[in-house]
């Protein structure tokens, strides 16, 4: 017994912190999304040239693909 009580407490701050809803500063999440400066997303525009693999092409390619997997499970 005593159980009801503590239950029933758990079950109060569960509510509370379920239906909790913080005011939002719409303001200072602009900012923080935005960054420095007015430019959030130029970094990301420039693409970096693919690197150059042909080197590796060859060296690596044996045939691995005609091998089966012969595992049996259970």
């Amino acid at each position: 017994m005593g159980r009801g009580r503590q239950k029933a407490k758990a079950t109060k701050q569960a509510r509370d912190i379920k239906y909790y809803s913080p005011n939002t500063d719409y303001s200072a999440l602009q900012r923080e999304l935005t960054g420095p400066g007015s430019r959030a997303t130029s970094h990301f525009a420039e693409d970096l040239p693919e690197p150059d693999y042909s080197d590796y092409e060859d060296k690596y390619a044996e045939d691995d693909d005609d091998e089966v997997d012969t595992r049996r499970i259970g």
